[in-house]
């Protein structure tokens, strides 16, 4: 099997996220391909072939799985937003459910209640917040306004029948994408940083029927003069949205990189937020502010952890990674006191805001982060709620957080990879794996939410020891003192290293150049399965800068 060549085959599975398996007749190897559907027979060429692995790229659909539909979205396929809008919709819950099931039988120690994927109240237009961006569907193509095409960083591809979203929504970007083209007025060049056109945010509560939209340039060209704000205000306005607009914006990101950034906002009409309700509490959310975008779904997501942290009254809660509380909030009611962490200041002050407005006079909340903010708290939990973001816990804030050694904790995944990371570490640290629910908050893509139940291990039976310290003998402080440095640390592997290496300094490490310095620093090394007594070829030194921060990872890690 080589690179370039072609083959033709069935899915067998398809493992998580979107990773087809197919078996390649008289060849030893599997092929992963994305995107693909279990019965579908594809022809694909092979992209890459490298230790026992072999990926691909789908070039045809010759024949549909027996489980196929019609893609109610007629943009489907070229538009990267979703997977599987060919699957029926009880299908797409039994892959996510098989997916996520086999994961956490692989991570979980022991046995634990299964409880299924719980399904999103809405199937379509659930999304209560999108992100359009300008470009054009080809190069030196007409302008568009939508997303990215599947497999591309560059072509954008009209979306105005998009299903995830409401119609409101879609009237907005039809709106802005006519007008746009009216102007005559350039998009914002990914690659030569210039243009005019970036983004269009279009928000919609599903209990209120209140839209915020939001309209991101450069400040290459005068927003009035040139671009006329107004007559795009007058136009939105005179639409049939059967929502109420509560406010229209207009934000300047000049900054280079390709994600909206608030540089300054102007309110062009109404105000700059609105308000949304979660089980009977209240929100108030600015264009960019973090806040479920399946509305519905994050109810059924909330229930659970409500259902799953149970008997509260008076308990100190500590709700970790609490973005806009709204977790916090959730627990506040039937809890003694609720604490959230979080390290994005506009969110704590949205938290605050929202709690004040809801009455809830037992919540407060931190900016900072958790590693460090966890130790200025003052008090000791009863209960802990983790809702990290996608890359899970640091593994020593997870250290600190297990000390507390709380009765229950519920731990909240939007990337089951990072939880069953993570759960190797809560589980050598005393905890238990009780439940394991799924809720789809994402129809038609491969996401999925994950809640777990943890509970601390309790032992088996209780030896009573009585010890008398003499004078002259090791004091009690001592030995629990000398004990604390016994206590295995956590395994660090390359991949962590990697992640940290690319998070601060912005550039990859190979693992062979983290071997590479392990090795000249004289630390242990460990034989691996295919270890081969003599290379092939010199080993490669790492650049210098390279070295420097596989070290100051090292560090950061306590490896040295």
């Amino acid at each position: 099997m080589k690179k370039g060549q072609v083959y033709e085959g069935v899915i067998d599975r398809v493992e998580f996220p979107n990773h087809g398996k197919i078996a390649v007749l008289g060849e030893e190897k599997e092929v992963t391909v994305k995107n693909g559907v279990p019965g579908q027979k594809v022809r694909f060429s092979i992209n890459k072939v490298r230790k026992g692995k072999a990926e691909g790229r789908i070039l045809e659909v010759i024949c549909p799985s027996e489980m196929e539909i019609k893609s109610p979205c007629p943009h489907f396929g070229q538009c990267g937003g979703c997977t599987y809008q060919n699957l029926p919709y009880e299908e797409q819950l039994k892959m996510k459910a098989a997916q996520l099931k086999e994961m956490m039988d692989g991570a979980v120690d022991g046995d634990y209640v299964w409880e299924g994927v719980a399904p999103s109240p809405l199937k379509q237009g659930y999304r209560n917040k999108m992100e359009f961006s300008f470009g054009d569907e080809y190069k030196d193509g007409p302008l568009a306004l939508g997303l990215h095409k599947r497999g591309s960083f560059h072509d954008i591809v009209n979306v105005p029948k998009c299903q995830i979203v409401d119609e409101d929504c879609r009237q907005a970007l039809v709106c802005t994408l006519e007008y746009a083209k009216e102007t005559g007025l350039p998009y914002y060049h990914r690659m030569r940083h210039e243009g005019f056109l970036r983004h269009l945010l279009v928000r919609k509560a599903a209990k209120t029927g209140e839209i915020l939209i939001d309209l991101v340039t450069t400040g290459e060209f005068d927003f009035e003069k040139d671009f006329g704000g107004k007559e795009w205000v007058r136009r939105l306005l005179a639409l049939p949205f059967t929502g109420k607009v509560a406010g229209i914006l207009h934000t300047r990101n000049d900054s280079v990189a390709d994600v909206v950034r608030d540089e300054g906002t102007e309110v062009l009409y109404g105000q700059d937020y609105f308000y949304e309700e979660l089980l009977g509490l209240r929100f108030k959310i600015t264009p960019f502010s973090f806040f479920q975008t399946n509305s519905l779904g994050a109810e059924v997501l909330y229930e659970t952890v409500r259902e799953y942290i149970g008997e509260t009254k008076d308990k100190v809660i500590f709700d970790l990674y609490s973005g806009t509380g709204t977790i916090a909030q959730v627990l506040a009611p039937v809890a003694g006191k609720v604490t959230g962490v979080e390290i994005v200041p506009e969110a704590v002050r949205a938290a605050v805001e929202n709690a004040e407005g809801n009455g809830l006079s037992n919540c407060s909340f931190w900016a900072g982060d958790v590693l460090k903010v966890i130790d200025e708290l003052g008090e000791t939990p009863d209960l802990i709620v983790l809702d990290p973001p996608r890359d899970g816990v640091h593994p020593k804030a997870l250290r600190k957080i297990t000390d507390f050694g709380v009765e229950r904790m519920v731990y909240i995944a939007c990337k089951p990879t990072s939880l069953v990371r993570d759960l190797e570490m809560l589980q050598g640290r005393g905890y238990r794996v009780e439940r394991i629910r799924g809720v789809d908050l994402f129809p038609g893509t491969y996401h999925v939410e994950s809640i777990v139940l943890l509970s601390h291990k309790s032992p088996d039976s209780v030896i009573n020891v009585t010890v008398e310290f003499g004078e002259g003998k090791v004091p009690l402080e001592a030995i629990a003192e000398r004990a604390k440095k016994y206590q295995p640390k956590p395994k660090i592997t390359y991949k962590m290293i990697q992640e940290y290496v690319e998070k601060n300094y912005g550039f990859k490490v190979h693992t062979a150049y983290i071997a590479e310095v392990k090795r000249a620093l004289g630390l242990t090394m460990y034989d691996a399965p295919n270890v081969v007594e003599e290379l092939k070829q010199p080993r490669k030194h790492p650049p210098k800068e390279k070295v420097e921060a596989i070290k100051d990872a090292l560090k950061y890690f306590e490896v040295i």
